[in-house]
C-alpha cells in the first residue's frame, strides 16, 4: 500500500514575497454594461431574449452602481432596444441563422421550435423561420445518415426486429422529427428510396 506523503502542500507566493488578491470586479454604470454587451454580441451571434439574460446576469453578479443609495439599475430594455435598431442583434437573421445550423446537424421541426423558444425568439417569426416539408426531410435523412438508421444501418443489423425499429424511432422522435418522417425512413428499403423521397418534396418546394 502506498504511503502518504507527511509534505504539506504550501501556496507559492508572487516573486517579492506577497501574495496578490483577487478584487472583486466593480459594480456596473451603464456605460461599463454597454460596453460589456457591445464585446458579447462582437464574439457571439444572439437574440434580443439572450442579450436581455446575459445583461441580467452581469447585474447581478456584479451589482450596479449606486444600488447602495437605491439607485435604479442601468435599463436593459432600454440597452436592448438601441442594439437592435443599430442592427446589432436582428431576431430574424439570428432565427434563420439558427435554423439552418440545426437542420444540417440533422434536428428536426421540434427540436428547432424548443431551441427558438429558448432563446426568446416569438411565435411568430419562429412561425415566419419553419423550415419547408423538403428542408426537413433532408434533415431527417441526414440524422439517418449520421445515426446509421433505416437503410443507412451496417449490414446485418435486424431491420425487420420490431424492438429494434421502436428504438430508432424514438431516436428520430427525440431529435424533433415528425412521427410520419421516421417511419417513411425506417421503412425505406435502400437509401436511393430516401433520396427520392427527399426530392420529391424538393420539387414540389420548387413548382409551387
Amino acid at each position: 500500500m502506498a504511503m502518504e506523503s507527511s509534505q504539506t502542500s504550501t501556496t507559492r507566493k508572487p516573486k517579492g514575497g506577497r501574495q496578490r488578491e483577487r478584487r472583486p470586479p466593480l459594480p456596473l454604470d451603464a456605460q461599463r454594461l454597454e460596453e460589456l454587451a457591445l464585446a458579447y454580441v462582437a464574439r457571439f451571434a444572439t437574440s434580443a431574449g439572450r442579450l436581455t439574460a446575459y445583461c441580467k446576469r452581469k447585474l447581478h453578479e456584479r451589482g450596479h452602481v449606486g444600488a447602495a443609495d437605491g439607485l435604479p439599475p442601468p435599463d436593459i430594455d432600454a440597452l436592448v432596444g438601441r442594439f437592435v435598431v443599430k442592427g446589432y442583434v436582428d431576431d430574424g437573421s439570428y432565427a434563420r441563422a439558427k435554423t439552418g445550423g440545426l437542420l444540417r446537424r440533422g434536428y428536426g421541426a421540434r427540436r428547432v421550435d424548443q431551441v427558438l423558444r429558448a432563446d426568446a425568439i416569438s411565435e411568430a417569426l419562429r412561425d415566419a423561420t419553419a423550415p419547408s416539408d423538403a428542408e426537413l426531410r433532408e434533415a431527417a435523412a441526414t440524422y439517418a445518415r449520421r445515426r446509421g438508421l433505416g437503410p443507412y444501418a451496417r449490414k446485418g443489423a435486424a431491420a425487420t426486429d420490431p424492438r429494434l425499429r421502436e428504438k430508432q424511432l424514438a431516436a428520430f422522435l427525440r431529435a424533433g422529427h415528425a412521427s410520419s418522417h421516421a417511419r417513411h425512413i425506417l421503412a425505406a428499403r435502400s437509401s436511393d428510396e430516401v433520396d427520392d423521397w427527399v426530392a420529391e418534396a424538393r420539387q414540389i418546394q420548387d413548382d409551387s
